[in-house]
């Protein structure tokens, strides 16, 4: 079983999304959870982004919380959605570098970023969801 943590800035849009996505998907071979590096604990998933998950047939019941060093030992790979992501949380915890990755990077071996959809239209929450769907897939199907 392969612990996934996703990050990404405030824990209400990107990261919950690929969280349910691979719960959804990968959950015989995958277990994920999610963070954020500046995160208000306890919010809910934003609106746009239970509607676009929702809307997939997949459910979501998420409460945002900050990385902590709990969860990053938890986690067999972190997947950030940015690449500021990744650098803030190697220079915080540079014990877990090994595991850290963009979710690009970890992926298809590139370097884009997951556009932040935050504040935005529910079809800007859907085509992140979109994108984020694609690579989850290719993590499921990963040996």
């Amino acid at each position: 079983m392969k612990n996934i943590l996703f990050v990404c800035t405030g824990n209400t849009c990107r990261s919950p999304m690929a969280e349910a996505l691979l719960n959804h998907y990968g959950s015989d071979a995958h277990q994920a959870k999610s963070a954020g590096v500046f995160a208000m604990p306890g919010e809910p998933a934003s609106k746009h982004a239970i509607t676009a998950v929702s809307n997939k047939g997949i459910s979501i019941n998420h409460s945002s919380k900050q990385v902590t060093e709990d969860l990053l030992s938890w986690s067999s790979h972190v997947l950030t959605m940015t690449a500021n992501h990744k650098q803030f949380l190697v220079s915080k915890y540079p014990n877990h570098e090994e595991k850290i990755f963009t979710l690009h990077e970890y992926a298809n071996g590139n370097h884009r970023e997951i556009s932040d959809p935050y504040g935005g239209s529910l079809m800007r929450y859907e085509n992140t969801l979109n994108e984020l769907e694609g690579l989850i897939k290719k993590i499921v199907n990963k040996k």
